[in-house]
């Protein structure tokens, strides 16, 4: 097998399961020439993840490319396996998480400092300063950032060195929300994990909780009913919209336009009074179930949804030509923190992210599932790959949720809004959503009494935190706020 384009020829004469991903146990030779595929840009690096104990373990490894999804899976020897970060840099935080969570260890992995494990975890307390990378040369100074920051925001720290106000390298320390969430999964019934899996990352519980849901369906051949795929697609899109304005607004306050910032406050606080209203909650938390939706949308409720589509168009059109007229502003925005259009593709970046540095994947087109299959829509894209771009595909994408959630209210008709699950039994899912940050990646392993046998949650931050690092080096330190917001990746979602 080539490393080119091995991914495709790996798959070939292989079926594809109910969750349109082939699954292929391999060896090490064909694990580490699969790394080397990811490396040279043959495929994608979709999750990477230990699943079960050190004696008869595996490390499974999800890749995509051009419309093919595969799971291939490798056992360890008593834990120990070839490292994909050894060939390809994006895996690194995944196998050093990976370690720290189950005890595997990846040979050749090149940094083999812990990720999530801070010494703190019973029975593994731990005095071990943490060393962080050095920087050579005359007159640098470092800068020590959290974990605690001055908003109400989560906790991570951000080590700097700079030369005067310029950014010469930064460094995260993450980990500080570690809440053990696939310990917490394993052994559950699914009911409890669909609980769990909704609160790994609050501001996408809608996308987790679907992700989770789709997984499950695909492991025991479970149908929704097509009123819930359209309650689900809307739900999603709320979100997004709820996020991304808030997210336009934020990166405005950080620029000191407040005047933008109050404005997109007010509309996602719009947003969440009109799903509490039609839902039940303001954040959907618990809405989206395996088999279908929790809560149905009433006419009136569909009703107060097209209001706030109107509401939310004049406010993103005002927001738009305020930005646009004010110089000073896009003088903040425009070149600042410019992630690399080829660091983007290597690290397979989702979302804004990699729409803003002309990467071209969403996985409600790349991989289309209900009712975003039946749905037109257009995905926009920019090539700046800064500030500046990152916050105008929030604003191209705000545009077309509103026409999404618009063809999904018309599409509407009455029906069942759940389905009752089958009898337990073991099975195997995943599924790939698309969160308002990007791609989120669930996989579920299911026993024969069907309780959860194992879980993992990959979130889009995962490949957009190192993003971070690069698109700040050159940058003042003022500008950090800015940079950061501009990516707004999930502490919690990331953390486990």
């Amino acid at each position: 097998m080539s490393a080119a384009g091995s991914l495709a020829e790996l798959v070939v004469g292989h079926p594809a399961g109910a969750d349109g991903y082939v699954r292929l146990d391999v060896d090490a030779d064909v694990w580490t020439a699969l790394a080397q595929g990811c490396a040279a840009g043959a495929h994608d690096l979709s999750a990477l993840w230990a699943d079960g104990g050190l004696d008869g373990g595996w490390m499974r490894m999800a890749l995509c490319c051009e419309g093919l999804r595969a799971i291939v899976s490798l056992r360890t020897e008593a834990g120990a396996y070839p490292s994909v970060a050894a060939h390809h840099a994006p895996a690194m935080r995944l196998e050093r998480a990976m370690r720290d969570l189950y005890g595997v260890r990846p040979a050749g992995l090149p940094d083999s400092r812990p990720w999530l494990d801070h010494g703190r975890w019973p029975g593994r307390q731990s005095d071990a300063r943490y060393e962080f990378l050095t920087a050579e040369g005359e007159g640098l100074h470092q800068i020590a950032v959290g974990p605690v920051h001055a908003g109400i925001i989560e906790p991570g720290h951000f080590r700097f060195t700079a030369n005067g106000e310029t950014v010469v390298r930064l460094e995260e320390r993450l980990g500080y929300v570690h809440k053990g969430v696939e310990g917490l999964l394993a052994g559950a019934d699914i009911s409890r994990g669909a609980a769990i899996v909704g609160r790994i990352s609050g501001d996408s519980t809608v996308a987790y909780a679907w992700a989770f849901a789709r997984a499950v369906e695909a492991a025991l051949g479970w149908t929704v009913p097509q009123r819930a795929a359209l309650l689900r697609g809307i739900m999603a899109e709320l979100e997004r919209l709820a996020h991304h304005i808030n997210d336009v607004g934020a990166i405005c306050n950080d620029a000191s336009v407040l005047t933008i910032n109050a404005r997109c406050t007010l509309q996602r606080e719009d947003v969440l009074a009109v799903v509490a209203a039609c839902f039940g909650h303001r954040l959907m938390m618990d809405r989206i179930v395996p088999g279908g939706v929790a809560a149905d949308l009433t006419a009136d409720g569909a009703g107060r949804i097209r209001g706030l589509l109107a509401r939310l168009e004049e406010t993103r059109a005002e927001v738009l030509r305020v930005y646009d007229s004010m110089p000073s502003l896009q003088d903040r925005t425009i070149t600042t923190g410019i992630a690399s259009p080829a660091l983007v593709r290597q690290y397979a970046a989702g979302g804004f992210v990699g729409r803003a540095s002309g990467r071209v994947f969403d996985a409600r087109k790349n991989f289309p599932y209900a009712p975003y299959d039946q749905l037109p829509f257009d995905l926009k894209t920019r090539t700046t790959s800064d500030v500046d771009a990152r916050l105008l595909v929030r604003m191209d994408e705000i545009v077309e949720s509103l026409k999404i959630v618009g063809l999904m209210l018309d599409r509407l008709a009455p029906g069942d809004i759940r389905n009752d699950g089958p009898a337990p039994a073991a099975g195997e899912g995943a599924a790939l959503v698309e969160a308002f940050r990007g791609d989120v990646f669930m996989s579920v392993r299911i026993a024969a009494d069907g309780r959860l046998a194992h879980v993992h949650a990959r979130d889009a931050s995962w490949f957009q935190w190192p993003l971070l690092e690069a698109a700040v080096e050159g940058n003042i330190v003022a500008d950090f706020p800015l940079c950061n917001k501009s990516f707004n990746c999930s502490y919690s979602g990331h953390d486990l």
